[in-house]
């Protein structure tokens, strides 16, 4: 298991730190009432944090990489409210929407991509307020108004089907890397968390994903 970090803000930053929440990841798909099941993307873990026009694109492991993801940053910039912090996913997606990691590395040149792009699945901090001691129904839609201006480069996480067992049938459908459910009631808590789970496609990256220990080991970064 990973350590959880935290991303240092800022001497002058009145936003808060963020200890990532993560999903405990089981072997099988399941169906739970009051839950909500959502894509997982093969992507790069990141926390946004805005205040003014001070934009932060902060991994995992601590490390800020605005400077990497320029346009990211500045969409972010150009969202309305004046400080947020969204917790989300970077991903590149194929022609057929599907998120590829591994063209982080290097994208093929004879084939269709898009640019990175902010999935987000969580906003936890609007306008002066904490918001991760609300359910998370209550946080999505706060989320989905703070992004609603921008239709390019950042949108909310997609959702499956309501039922869970139907939501694993879309990911084996369409090639997904796997699926997160989320307790719809469930509170933002750092740390490991039975309240959110993770079902992987297994060997999603094998062979003809381009999948190595190397591709592994940048994820955390």
């Amino acid at each position: 298991m990973s350590r959880v970090r935290k991303a240092a803000p800022s001497r002058e930053s009145r936003v808060p730190t963020v200890t990532l929440m993560h999903a405990d990841e089981v072997r099988r798909p399941f169906h739970r009432d009051g839950w909500i099941y959502e894509e997982k993307y093969d992507g790069w873990r990141m926390v946004a944090y805005k205040e003014g026009t001070a934009v932060r694109l902060v991994s995992r492991a601590g490390k800020e990489h605005s400077r990497r993801f320029v346009e990211l940053a500045a969409a972010i910039r150009a969202l309305p409210p004046a400080t947020l912090i969204l917790d989300g996913e970077v991903a590149i997606f194929d022609d057929q929407l599907i998120s590829r990691f591994e063209w982080f590395r290097k994208r093929p040149e004879d084939v269709a991509s898009t640019p990175p792009i902010y999935m987000a699945f969580d906003c936890l901090y609007l306008e002066g307020r904490d918001l991760r001691q609300l359910p998370l129904g209550e946080r999505r839609a706060e989320l989905e108004t703070a992004v609603e201006n921008d239709h390019t480069q950042i949108f909310p996480a997609r959702r499956l089907a309501a039922n869970g067992l139907e939501a694993w049938a879309e990911v084996v459908e369409h090639g997904y890397e796997g699926l997160v459910a989320k307790d719809e009631a469930s509170a933002y808590r750092g740390g490991r968390t039975l309240s959110w789970l993770k079902v992987r496609q297994r060997d999603y990256r094998v062979n003809e994903r381009g999948w190595s220990q190397d591709v592994g080991r940048v994820k955390r970064r």
